[in-house]
């Protein structure tokens, strides 16, 4: 079984199509803004993406060979490495961002909706590239693939085939009978939250430009912010609720907000995943607030409950946005936002990280062998939401576990020839793989990535990357069993 290029550069060129065409927004604010130079550089890049896209899709035929699961891989890694290569031009022809390696890290940090960034001052960047740097998060939170094709579901490739190898999460469960029609679905909750969120910070005397690009970070857990400060630039208690309360939601399963309109609340609460999440969250609130209470870094209650729920949910739904420098509190809070940052948001949601679900089922994995240990000769089963989890899906999980282990300290090796502390180094990793932001001590919440080289640069981009697409679709590619028919 061969890689079916004719569907592979096809798809491509629809690819380049939908690229151009996400860029429309980002030129109307810089015509808007009358910023001359960052509308000439969005030209120069949105009408060679036009054309290629048409000339790739009216030159090659579709194959009459269906789509197989390999070619879908590759599709996907193609495609998340075609938009953070394309969409880092306008950063370095507009002058914005000079140097096109940073350029690159920060538009593999936007749709990977990592948050992590090279930019010193923030503040100084045009209008309408903070906007494209911002809706970067809101296409890749619910991933580019899912939103082709729900834009263009006559292209006649097998939808979920290839939505499945960058769904963040174990499944991709359909909701319609069509996966265009699912796609559309999970767009239109997607939407649904935007909206609600842009009204509801605008109530709080956010304007429709601070709204607009904070709910893209939101509901994209991605935390990039158009100030230097973050979140913490708004003083309004308000906007920090809201914010905490769209990306709690938006660290859910997306699945389970149709099971709430089919089967109501009680069946959604029943979900093993979601109550693990809610556990953790409210468990980590409580622990981290007594802390910094105890501690004397925060004096008033609600300063310090306010801070800690703001920066768990922003942690364990590697959103990434910050309204403290936590970097600063007390190692035991510290550690554990650590903790929740090798911990992820839930399966099919728009964080990343490990996901609950998996956690979850590795738990009771550990469990049934203690288990099994103690008693030989029982029978001991596996199970999530009162279903026997398979053993093929137990074992998938685990892979998935220890090869995430593995590449986070073999990232950490790579990343260690800087020679910063290993703080820094490890943080680093975990924050970049797990598409959290910021991490700790030199890329901490008031530091950014811009002291590492440009090797470690775009080792920390294609970990990104990786991690967005949950690693096996990207790291099967460098595989002699991929690109060898014999070996298949």
């Amino acid at each position: 079984m061969t890689v079916n290029f004719n569907w592979v550069a096809r798809m491509m060129g629809y690819l380049l199509l939908v690229l151009a065409c996400s860029m429309l927004p980002a030129l109307i604010v810089a015509a808007v803004c009358n910023e001359s130079g960052a509308l000439m550089s969005f030209l120069y890049t949105i009408l060679p993406c036009f054309c290629l896209g048409i000339i790739l899709i009216r030159s090659i035929r579709p194959s009459l060979t269906k789509i197989k699961s390999r070619d879908g891989f590759l599709i996907v890694s193609l495609c998340w490495l075609l938009f953070s290569i394309v969409g880092a031009v306008p950063f370095v022809l507009s002058g914005a961002i000079p140097r096109y390696v940073d350029a690159f890290f920060e538009t593999c940090s936007g749709f990977s909706t990592t948050g992590s960034s090279i930019l010193t001052d923030i503040e100084s960047l045009p209008r309408s590239m903070l906007f494209w740097r911002s809706f970067t998060h809101w296409l890749g939170g619910m991933g580019i693939i899912v939103f082709v094709m729900a834009l263009l579901p006559s292209i006649g490739t097998s939808g979920q085939l290839i939505a499945s190898a960058e769904t963040p999460g174990p499944t991709l469960e359909k909701v319609s009978a069509r996966f265009s029609d699912t796609a559309k679905k999970l767009y239109l909750v997607y939407l649904l939250f935007t909206v609600m969120e842009v009204i509801l910070l605008m109530l709080g005397d956010m304007s429709l430009y601070d709204a607009l690009l904070h709910t893209f970070g939101t509901v994209g857990t991605g935390g990039l912010s158009s100030y230097n400060d973050s979140i913490a630039h708004f003083t309004n208690p308000y906007i920090h609720w809201v914010i905490f309360l769209f990306m709690t939601l938006c660290g859910i399963n997306f699945n389970l907000y149709f099971v709430l309109v089919r089967r109501g609340i009680r069946r959604v609460l029943q979900d093993s995943e979601l109550k693990l999440y809610l556990l953790l969250i409210g468990g980590a609130i409580a622990l981290i607030t007594v802390n910094l209470l105890a501690s004397g870094t925060y004096e008033n209650v609600s300063d310090g409950l306010r801070n800690a729920s703001f920066q768990v949910s922003s942690i364990i739904t590697t959103t990434g946005y910050v309204t403290a420098d936590f970097d600063q509190w007390p190692t035991f809070s510290r550690m554990i936002l650590l903790l929740l940052m090798l911990t992820g948001a839930c399966s099919s949601s728009t964080g990343g990280g490990v996901k609950i679900v998996r956690i979850l089922v590795s738990l009771k994995l550990v469990r049934r062998g203690i288990s099994l240990k103690l008693h030989p000769n029982r029978v001991v089963t596996v199970t999530l939401n009162r279903h026997q989890v398979p053993q093929e899906v137990a074992t998938n999980i685990a892979n998935f576990v220890f090869f995430y282990i593995f590449v986070v300290f073999a990232g950490t090796v790579l990343i260690a020839f800087n020679n910063f502390d290993l703080m820094t180094t490890f943080s680093s990793v975990v924050a970049c793989l797990g598409n959290i932001g910021p991490g700790f001590n030199l890329v901490g919440p008031s530091m950014n990535f811009s002291i590492f080289s440009d090797f470690s640069k775009v080792v920390l981009s294609l970990l990104m990357i990786a991690g967005r697409l949950e690693l096996f679709t990207f790291f099967m590619l460098f595989s002699p069993h991929y690109w060898n028919s014999n070996k298949a």
